[in-house]
């Protein structure tokens, strides 16, 4: 099935013009910066059919008369082609805004065709437009969002909030032409994975090209708190959801947790080309932790902190290295973790925010490198 690239023209391939951000007319017309040479690459690298989405108020109205937007259309379309950019369809609206026709983006009216379509994979498109209306458009086909954040018809605190709404839409926010073509090039490292046994029920969803955020709820008030720290410090998507066996203790619940984690990353990194596979440390107040991880393939842990209080919140101290123990065989990587301090909060909340920048440094890719970061040959 083919991939699509629904793109907006205005004010993402080139840039609008205001007041009235209508290009009809030559001396408005800007490329978006880097945009020729990056989408050149996604168009000669990547596999996807790029589709051209664009809504142009009132066109062949007085107002916005055709013999002004044709010659200035056709020449775009002729220099992005030029550079090796074919468009295999451009789908134009005409409607004003006040209209709202199924036609109009965010509607999918001019988009039928690829809608129910075996021919085509929606679910793995994308839509790139530099307006909240591209983002609802991307929801309402069933595909993700690219969004060069740019949106000069709102003010900011409506942009943020609409935003929120649609925030499981937007795969990549950016205005970077050169980071839009590395996301697409690497694509997503996204998974979701359950594991069940009579002792729990997990469910975890894991985008490691994520922004920070987090849906942490295993019962336990304080582990919920590092695991948050995980999603915020490395950057990464993170939702848990863990049902256990509580009424007797613990154990399970953060044992379990630890192995469903751990197996959602192997499952997100099972292609390991580019990825730089190692990282390391941090320091917190009086504390200082040292994390070193390497995604080589191959369970270890070795383990130096130590805790003088049995607990903290509701967790049993020495669970906090039966948990990385767990992460560790379930992920097959090599775990060394050590920390020194005085106080036992900041000492493993240094822990969880060092082993989550591990974490960072060794999952980042290089898009220019399709190496895979071992002599072997295989990892």
């Amino acid at each position: 099935m083919k991939r699509i690239l629904f793109i907006d023209r205005d004010g993402t391939l080139i840039h609008e013009a205001p007041p009235t951000y209508q290009l009809d007319s030559f001396d408005k017309l800007t490329f978006y910066p880097k945009m020729f040479e990056y989408m050149g690459k996604i168009a000669k690298e990547l596999d996807y059919e790029l589709v051209m989405v664009t809504n142009q108020d009132g066109l062949g109205t007085d107002g916005f008369p055709e013999d002004t937007f044709w010659p200035l259309q056709n020449l775009v379309m002729k220099s992005l082609e030029g550079e090796g950019i074919h468009f295999s369809a451009v789908h134009i609206d005409r409607s004003f805004p006040a209209e709202n026709l199924p036609t109009r983006k965010p509607g999918t009216g001019m988009l039928t065709q690829y809608l129910n379509n075996p021919a085509y994979d929606i679910a793995n498109s994308f839509v790139i437009g530099d307006r909240i209306t591209d983002v609802q458009l991307a929801k309402n086909l069933g595909c993700k969002a690219i969004w060069l954040n740019q949106d000069a018809s709102l003010g900011a605190a409506e942009i943020s909030d609409q935003a929120a709404a649609l925030q499981s839409v937007i795969a990549l926010e950016s205005t970077d032409w050169a980071e839009i073509y590395s996301f697409l090039k690497l694509g997503l490292r996204q998974v979701v994975h359950e594991r069940n046994t009579n002792e729990t029920q997990i469910k975890i969803e894991l985008n490691l090209d994520g922004r920070g955020k987090a849906q942490i709820l295993t019962g336990l008030g304080f582990f919920d708190h590092m695991l948050d720290q995980i999603a915020r410090h490395g950057k990464m998507d993170l939702t848990i959801r863990a049902n256990g066996d509580l009424h007797i203790d613990e154990h399970h619940t953060i044992e379990d947790t630890g192995i469903a984690l751990g197996e959602a990353f192997a499952l997100a990194l099972a292609d390991k080309r580019g990825m730089e596979r190692y990282g390391f440390a941090l320091p917190m107040d009086d504390a200082e932790a040292k994390v070193l991880i390497d995604f080589g393939g191959r369970a270890w842990i070795v383990w130096n902190a130590e805790f003088k209080r049995e607990r903290i919140g509701e967790m049993p101290t020495e669970m906090f290295f039966h948990f990385f123990k767990s992460f560790s065989d379930a992920a097959r990587c090599n775990l060394q973790i050590e920390c020194h301090g005085d106080n036992e909060h900041h000492k493993i909340e240094a822990i969880f925010k060092a082993f989550a920048k591990a974490i960072r440094m060794a999952v980042k890719r290089d898009p220019m490198s399709n190496h895979l970061p071992s002599t072997k040959g295989v990892l």
